[in-house]
C-alpha cells in the first residue's frame, strides 16, 4: 500500500524574476534611511496628533477624512511601542528618545513600495507584455514625488496602494474562468481594498466610483453573453453587489465602530458633538453629567445648549447687561436684559423650569415631569429674570424678534414669558423631557415664535456673545432652534441666595444614556461632512491648473544647520512624458473612434478592445482622480495630485506599445522607436538621480548646486543664511 505513494512530495514554485526584481527596487528606495531625518517632517505635524490620541484613546474628530488612515499610522506607532507623548507643535521639531520614527514611517513606506509591484501586475491584467509591465513599474519606482510621499507618516501612499491593489483584483476577477473558486477571492479583494482606500481618504471614493462603472459594463456584458445560462449571470450579478457595494459599507461601518471603541475618552474635540455624545465618553461632559436626572420637573435647573454647532457650541446664557436703548442704526431696542448664547460654561448658562401656575422654584416630591406640549416658563437663575419675547426688532437679525429677560419698567410693554416645550424626537405625544436625549424647541405661546440661535456675533456692548431670536417664520428641521439639556439637577433651595450657591454646585444624580453605535455613528459622520475647517492661505497651496506641469512644489524639511532639505518634486521628465502619453492617448481614441465610424478599422478588434480598457482605466483613472479638484473650495497642495499622476504614468506604456505595434510599420522604425523609448527611460533614471538630493535628503548642498536643482522659477528652494 505504502510502495503505491511516490516519494519524496514536490512542490513546483513560478517565480517572476521581473516582478520580484521591481519589488525589492521598490523596497529599497522607499524604505532606504526612513528614520533620516529624525524630526517632524511637514504633515507629520498634522497626522501625528491623532496618532497620539490614538494611544491615550482620546477621542478626536478629523473633518478631513474618515478614521481607517489614522488607525493603520496607529498601527505602527503601537508596534513600535509609542506612549503618545510628544508635542506636534511645529515642522522640523527633533523627535524625542520615546518617539519611535522608524515605526510610524514603515506602513506608508511599505505601501508606496508595493505599489511599483502593483503596476506591474496592472499592465498584466490589462493583457500587455511583461516588458510593458516592466516599463511601467520602472515609472513608478523612479518617480520621485510618489518616494518622498512614501517615506513619511503621510497617507497618500497607503491610498494609492489600496486603489491599485482594487483595480488588479478587480480586473484579475474578470479574467478568471468562470469555473473557477478563486475569482470569487479576487472580487471580495476588489471591495476589501475599495472600502481601504475609501476609508483611508474620502479621495479613494473617486476610484471606487470608477471601479463601479467598470463593473456596470461588465454586468452589461454578461447579460448580453447567451454562452452564459440566466443562473450564472445571476450568481455573477448578486456576487458583485455583495461584493463592490455591501462589502465596502459594511467595513466602512466596521472601521468606524473600531475607532469609536478605541477612542472613548473625552478629548479636544467633544464639544463639537452632541451632549448625549459627549456624555457617552468617559470624562469631560459624562465626569459633569453623571448622576443628573434623566426627567426634566418643575423646579429643574439647567444648561441649554444649541443642537447646532455653528458657528460654535454654545448655551443659553444671560447676564447682567442691557439692550443699548438705541443701536448704532439709529433703531430703538426694549432695553430689556440681553439674552445671548455664551460658548463657554457659565454659571449665567444656568436656568429654571418653572410653572406657570405655581410659584414653587424647588422640585416636589415626587417630581412632576415636564412632557411635550406642556407650557412652562424659564427663569434665569442667577438674576431672578424670566425669559420673555415680543414684537421688538432683534438687534442684528431684525426680521426676528428680541429676546430677553424680563425687566418691569413701568412701560407699556407687557411680559410675554411662556413658552411651549415641543420634544421633536418624542416617541409619543406624551413624551416625557429627557436630559440630554431630548431634543427641545421652544415656541412662545403669544407670538409663535421659535426660541432660535441666528449665529451672529453681537457688537461690543453684547460682549461678542452669539445672537439670539424670536423667529416667527420657523420652518422645518432647524438644529439652530433646537436645544438640549445638558446639565441639570433638581433645585432644592427656596431663597435666591442659596439658589446661586446651589447653581454652582456639582450635581449628583443618577442617570445613564448610552448612545447605540449606529446613533454615534451618524452623528459623527454628519460633523466629519458638515463642519467646515478653517481655510486659509497656505504658503505651499496650489490649484489643479499648477498640477500638471508642475509649476509648484513643498519644502517638506530643511536641516537646521545646513542647506540639506526635503522638497515634494517629481521627476520632470516622467511628468513630461505622462503629459505626452495622455494627450496622444486622446488623439489616437478619437481619430479610431471616427474612422470606426466610418466603417474603418485601423486596428484589429481585440487591439482595439485591448486599448478601450486601458484608457478607461489610466487615462479614466487620472481623470476621476483629477477633475474634481476643479470644483472643491478646499485648499489644496501638489500631493492631491499623487493617484491622478499614478494613473497617468501607467498611460505611458500603453500609448509606447500601441504606437510601436500599431503605428509604426517598418522594422527600421520600430528600432529607432525602441532607441528614443530606451533614450527616455534613461532621461528618467537620470533625472531621479539629479533631484533625488531633494528627495531623501541626505545630502549639504551649496547655494550654487541649489539653484543648479531649481529648474522652474516658480519652485520655492529654501537656502538658509548663515
Amino acid at each position: 500500500m505504502l510502495s503505491s505513494h511516490k516519494l519524496p512530495v514536490t512542490v513546483k514554485v513560478e517565480i517572476n524574476v521581473l516582478l520580484l526584481l521591481v519589488t525589492l527596487l521598490g523596497l529599497l528606495t522607499r524604505l532606504y534611511g526612513i528614520q533620516f531625518p529624525r524630526a517632524v517632517v511637514f504633515d507629520e505635524v498634522y497626522y501625528g496628533q491623532f496618532v497620539s490620541l490614538y494611544m491615550k484613546q482620546v477621542f478626536f474628530v478629523d473633518e478631513s477624512g474618515p478614521p481607517f488612515g489614522h488607525m493603520i499610522l496607529a498601527l505602527g506607532a503601537y508596534l513600535g511601542g509609542f506612549d503618545g507623548n510628544f508635542v506636534w507643535n511645529r515642522i522640523g521639531a527633533e523627535y524625542s528618545n520615546n518617539v519611535p520614527v522608524w515605526s510610524l514611517r514603515v506602513i506608508p513606506a511599505l505601501s508606496g513600495a508595493l505599489c511599483v509591484p502593483l503596476g506591474y501586475l496592472l499592465m498584466q491584467e490589462l493583457g500587455y507584455s511583461h516588458l510593458v509591465a516592466l516599463m511601467a513599474s520602472v515609472l513608478l519606482l523612479l518617480e520621485n514625488s510618489l518616494i518622498v510621499q512614501s517615506r513619511f507618516m503621510l497617507l497618500e501612499s497607503i491610498l494609492i496602494f489600496f486603489l491599485l491593489l482594487a483595480v488588479v483584483s478587480y480586473l484579475r476577477y474578470c479574467k478568471a474562468p468562470n469555473d473557477s473558486s478563486v475569482r470569487w477571492v479576487w472580487l471580495a479583494l476588489s471591495g476589501v481594498a475599495s472600502s481601504c482606500a475609501i476609508g483611508v481618504k474620502y479621495m479613494g471614493l473617486f476610484t471606487y466610483l470608477l471601479l463601479l462603472g467598470l463593473a456596470t459594463v461588465h454586468v452589461w456584458k454578461l447579460i448580453g453573453d447567451k454562452s452564459l445560462n440566466m443562473a450564472v449571470v445571476v450568481k455573477q450579478v448578486v456576487a458583485q453587489f455583495l461584493a463592490l457595494i455591501v462589502l465596502p459599507v459594511v467595513l466602512y461601518l466596521v472601521f468606524f465602530y473600531a475607532h469609536l471603541s478605541i477612542l472613548y475618552h473625552s478629548g479636544p474635540h467633544d464639544q463639537m458633538m452632541s451632549s448625549a455624545f459627549q456624555a457617552s465618553l468617559e470624562g469631560g461632559l459624562a465626569r459633569i453629567t453623571k448622576g443628573q436626572p434623566l426627567e426634566v420637573a418643575y423646579g429643574s435647573q439647567v444648561t441649554l445648549r444649541s443642537i447646532s454647532s455653528k458657528p460654535v457650541p454654545c448655551w443659553l446664557h444671560s447676564h447682567k447687561a442691557n439692550y443699548p436703548i438705541r443701536y448704532e442704526n439709529g433703531r430703538g431696542s426694549s432695553h430689556q436684559q440681553q439674552v445671548t448664547c455664551y460658548p463657554f460654561k457659565d454659571v449665567n448658562n444656568w436656568w429654571i423650569i418653572k410653572d406657570p401656575r405655581s410659584q414653587d422654584l424647588v422640585v416636589s416630591s415626587p417630581p412632576r415631569v415636564v412632557h411635550h406640549g406642556d407650557v412652562i416658563q424659564l427663569l434665569h437663575g442667577m438674576t431672578s429674570r424670566f425669559l420673555n419675547t415680543h414684537d421688538v426688532a432683534a438687534p442684528m437679525s431684525p426680521h426676528s424678534q428680541e429676546v430677553s429677560c424680563y425687566i418691569d419698567f413701568n412701560v407699556s410693554m407687557p411680559v410675554q414669558n411662556l413658552w411651549r416645550v415641543d420634544i421633536l424626537n418624542r416617541e409619543s405625544e406624551r413624551e416625557s423631557w429627557k436630559t440630554i436625549l431630548s431634543e427641545v424647541r421652544l415656541v412662545h405661546v403669544n407670538t409663535s415664535a421659535v426660541l432660535k440661535l441666528s449665529g451672529t456675533s453681537l457688537p461690543d456692548w453684547g460682549f461678542r456673545q452669539l445672537e439670539v431670536i424670536g423667529d416667527k417664520v420657523y420652518k422645518g428641521y432647524q438644529q439652530t432652534g433646537m436645544w438640549n439639556v445638558e446639565e441639570h439637577r433638581y433645585g432644592r433651595s427656596h431663597e435666591q441666595k442659596e439658589r446661586e450657591l446651589e447653581l454652582n454646585s456639582p450635581t449628583h444624580i443618577d442617570i445613564s444614556c448610552n448612545l447605540s453605535f449606529i446613533a454615534r455613528f451618524l452623528e459623527l459622520q454628519w460633523r466629519m461632512l458638515s463642519v467646515k475647517a478653517e481655510e486659509s492661505e497656505h504658503k505651499y497651496s496650489s490649484s489643479p491648473v499648477e498640477w500638471i506641469t508642475m509649476d509648484t512644489n513643498i519644502a517638506y524639511w530643511l536641516h537646521p544647520s545646513n542647506n540639506a532639505q526635503i522638497h515634494l518634486i517629481g521627476n520632470f521628465v516622467t511628468w513630461t512624458l505622462a503629459n505626452i502619453a495622455l494627450a496622444v492617448y486622446c488623439l489616437l481614441f478619437l481619430a479610431y473612434l471616427l474612422r470606426r465610424r466610418r466603417k474603418i478599422q485601423d486596428i484589429p478588434e481585440a487591439s482595439w478592445a485591448q486599448m478601450v480598457q486601458a484608457g478607461a482605466v489610466c487615462a479614466g483613472g487620472w481623470a476621476v482622480n483629477y477633475l474634481p479638484f476643479f470644483t472643491m473650495e478646499k485648499t489644496l497642495f501638489l500631493y492631491h495630485y499623487l493617484p491622478a499622476l499614478t494613473f497617468q504614468i501607467l498611460l505611458v506604456p500603453v500609448v509606447l506599445e500601441h504606437v510601436h505595434s500599431h503605428i509604426l510599420r517598418s522594422p527600421s522604425q520600430r528600432w529607432a522607436f525602441g532607441g528614443v523609448v530606451l533614450a527616455a527611460l534613461s532621461a528618467v533614471l537620470l533625472a531621479y538621480h539629479t533631484i533625488s538630493p531633494f528627495t531623501y535628503g541626505h545630502v549639504e548642498m551649496t547655494s550654487d548646486q541649489l539653484a543648479m536643482l531649481r529648474w522652474k522659477e516658480s519652485w520655492d528652494i529654501l537656502l538658509r543664511k548663515h
